[in-house]
């Protein structure tokens, strides 16, 4: 457990581009809160406060908290294959394709995010 808390959500947060005050619009947790939990005093927030920034950023407390995820290793795997055809199939696009699978996704992305903010 050498991950903090402090140090899995700052890398949550640049991985997702997203700054302190659209996470405290996310989750309703005040900016100067949040900062407490970035800061160098590293403050853990309480259970309640966890969860909320979990969910906004689509991650599980377990992974704030210690850095990694506890998954039962037969969904990993099927995932991992998942990820290996979706890559597979990736690499056979053209540059056009490429480019509108790419705004397809982004388009999900934003979707998923404005259905987290609901």
């Amino acid at each position: 457990m050498d991950s903090s808390f402090r140090q899995n959500l700052r890398s949550e947060l640049d991985f997702q581009g997203l700054t302190v005050k659209e996470l405290s619009a996310r989750t309703g947790i005040p900016k100067s809160t949040l900062d407490c939990y970035l800061g160098s005093r590293a403050t853990m927030p309480p259970a309640d406060a966890a969860v909320l920034i979990a969910k906004a950023l689509g991650v599980s407390v377990e992974y704030l908290v210690t850095g990694s995820n506890q998954t039962d290793s037969s969904q990993s795997i099927e995932q991992g294959k998942i990820l290996k055809d979706i890559i597979s199939d990736l690499t056979k696009l053209n540059k056009t394709a490429l480019c509108y699978t790419q705004a397809t996704v982004h388009a999900v992305l934003k979707a998923q995010d404005s259905l987290l903010q609901s």
